[in-house]
């Protein structure tokens, strides 16, 4: 089956085992590794283990309890956005099995705030959850009403996540800007208010595509709102250095690339954020960890927590129990 499906057949597992004690009992004793030596504090928050679920596995909040039977130590669902989206055209998910990597166009697919976050209500976790957050696929809706959008998800995110991922590497307005631009994240976090009283931790999310004085303008901007850490990273637009054929690539089409082939450009990411806030702040790095290695080189750039989601796909859920093992040791 191609990719959207095989992940489809995969949630609804995922999902049957989140609403079915039985299956969780199950699962923890096929994978579940015990985190003895694991567990760390951040943000305010106890993560039992530092291996993550990232968003887009589980955009719209089914999977959870089944992630903590597998033995993750937290769990990001999302991208939710205000309004539900049916996303881009299909096909929009594709494997590069040469790369072990991914290229999906989803276009922020998912049920919307309200639905989600009523379904988050009742959770009752022993792992943290993040929310992670972004703006509604429409490029009718720009300025003002971007930032109201954002504010949205936002404030519903609020009662039910342990933490918040403001996602601002997604295109967001008629224009085709990000909230990468600089004036862009200062109106977003100024809307927002991460640090207002009774605010969870917030956190930003930035893409692979970025340079290192681009970045530090924009943690600048972060640390004047008080952002509680960063993610590192989101997808690529770059092809570079890729072993699927170009005829492949030309015949996918646009999208974010992930896995394996940005590996070592978010590694340098997390490294950069590392410096840029003196190892100051939880970095959460995400991209191209499938293995021990790719782990263990994301911890030593300065990562504190990590997050996988394409390796998975190429791994299975044993590799959660792999990569615990290994920073363990």
């Amino acid at each position: 089956m191609d990719a959207e499906q095989a992940h489809e057949m995969a949630i609804l597992m995922a999902s049957l085992t989140h609403r079915n004690p039985v299956l969780q009992e199950l699962a923890s004793a096929i994978y579940k590794q015990p985190d003895t030596g694991l567990q760390q504090n951040l943000f305010g928050l106890r993560f039992p283990n530092p291996v993550g679920l990232a968003a887009g596995f589980d955009k719209n909040g089914t999977t959870p309890r089944a992630m903590q039977a597998l033995g993750f130590g937290f769990v990001e669902v999302g991208s939710i956005t205000a309004k539900p989206s049916q996303g881009n055209p299909k096909p929009r998910a594709f494997r590069l099995p040469q790369d072990h990597s991914l290229i999906n166009r989803m276009g922020l697919n998912n049920e919307g705030a309200d639905v989600i976050t009523a379904r988050l209500a009742d959770l009752d976790l022993d792992i943290p959850l993040g929310v992670n957050i972004a703006k509604t696929n429409d490029a009718t809706i720009e300025g003002d009403e971007a930032l109201q959008d954002y504010l949205y998800s936002y404030e519903k995110a609020q009662p039910v996540a342990d933490y918040i991922t403001i996602n601002i590497s997604c295109p967001n307005t008629g224009e085709g800007k990000t909230f990468e631009d600089p004036s862009a994240l200062r109106d977003l976090l100024q809307t927002l208010e991460p640090a207002k009283a009774g605010r969870k931790p917030s956190l930003v999310k930035f893409t692979v595509d970025i340079d290192k004085r681009n970045l530090a303008e924009l943690v600048s901007i972060c640390e004047d709102y008080d952002i509680s850490g960063y993610v590192a990273t989101n997808t690529s637009s770059v092809r570079e250095g890729l072993n699927t054929s170009n005829a492949r690539l030309q015949t996918i089409g646009n999208g974010g690339l992930s896995g394996r082939a940005i590996r070592q450009r978010s590694t340098q990411v997390v490294r950069w954020l590392h410096e840029i806030t003196e190892g100051k702040k939880p970095i959460v790095g995400v991209g191209g960890i499938d293995s021990a290695e790719a782990a263990l080189e994301k911890l030593e750039a300065g990562a504190s927590l990590l997050q996988i989601y394409t390796g998975m796909i190429y791994k299975g859920p044993g590799l959660v129990r792999e990569l615990k093992k290994a920073i363990r040791l």
